[in-house]
């Protein structure tokens, strides 16, 4: 989701953190190929090839469906891929790096390969052991993730803070999905971290989007509070937004609506429409507001 949510909205997206991912659009619309091409690729289900990912992105750029490509060129994108990881293979990873070269200076690219981690979230001092693949997917390794992907995007930040001042807030989503967050697979409550200096004077605004089967509805606020992003915002003005996912299994709510979304995964394969990955698609559009809502503080 970060992948789609810069590339859509690169004019304003200063950089991305992705852990575990694939190209800017490797689902091509389909859950079998998110499922099998774009996480456990194969003979028989192999990665989508990157000339084709590159056309249909210079497609939509040229529909005026996603932000011009050519902000690419100012972006930092720091990438990740765990030695133990078996959810999401490496060579996917590595498929979104080539992806992302084609539009940013390899200069401005980090990807870190060498951590014996499992399929998650990696800490310096959190959560489950380290070369697991378990909830809350958030997995202690004595690395900073959070730490080293906010100063590879946002450049030198003073030390995180050692104690966490500022409030953990939570708020409606529904305001930001056209009053039906559940028609989406989006939570009721989304939550944003805001330190105390960002009461009064401006800041930056982080999104950091949970992985699959880790929102607050499947492990509480594990992420929100450990996944280590807000220590860093504490001691350098940076505000942390947290939008929520649910898991759907089809038919529900009313008006009724149909979503299969069994992980509480964020849409990168097309569940809410076809124009997902894209700045019309639904939750990229709820998201979008969120953040608007956030730059309006004074």
């Amino acid at each position: 989701m970060a992948v789609q949510f810069h590339v859509a909205h690169s004019a304003t997206v200063i950089g991305a953190g992705v852990l575990a991912a694939g190209p800017y659009y490797c689902a091509q619309g389909s859950a079998w190929s998110a499922r099998y091409n774009c996480m456990v690729p194969g003979t028989w289900t192999p990665l989508p090839a990157l000339a084709l990912l590159e056309t249909d992105t210079e497609i939509l750029e040229r529909s005026g469906q996603i932000d011009a490509t050519d902000n690419l060129k100012r972006s930092r994108v720091w990438l990740f891929t765990g030695e133990r990881d078996e959810t999401v293979r490496h060579e996917v990873v590595r498929a979104l790096r080539r992806y992302y070269e084609h539009y940013v200076p390899a200069s401005a690219i980090a990807l870190v390969d060498n951590v014996g981690t499992g399929h998650g979230m990696v800490s310096v001092d959190h959560g489950v052991s380290c070369g697991s693949t378990a909830a809350p997917y958030i997995n202690d390794c004595h690395f900073d993730a959070a730490g080293q992907l906010l100063q590879h995007i946002y450049g030198p930040l003073r030390p995180p803070a050692a104690r966490q001042t500022g409030k953990l807030l939570a708020f409606d989503q529904n305001a930001f999905a056209s009053g039906d967050a559940y028609a989406i697979s989006l939570a009721d409550t989304g939550y944003v971290y805001v330190p105390g200096t960002c009461e009064t004077t401006r800041c930056r605004v982080h999104v950091a989007f949970h992985g699959c089967r880790q929102s607050a509805a499947a492990v509480g606020l594990a992420f929100v509070r450990h996944a280590g992003y807000n220590r860093w915002a504490e001691s350098n003005g940076m505000v942390v937004l947290y939008p929520q996912t649910i898991a759907r299994h089809g038919f529900g709510g009313w008006p009724l609506s149909f979503v299969l979304n069994l992980n509480g995964c964020w849409d990168w394969w097309g569940y809410t429409g076809p124009v997902y990955h894209t700045r019309s698609g639904a939750q990229i559009r709820a998201v979008r507001a969120m953040v608007e809502r956030l730059s309006e503080h004074r």
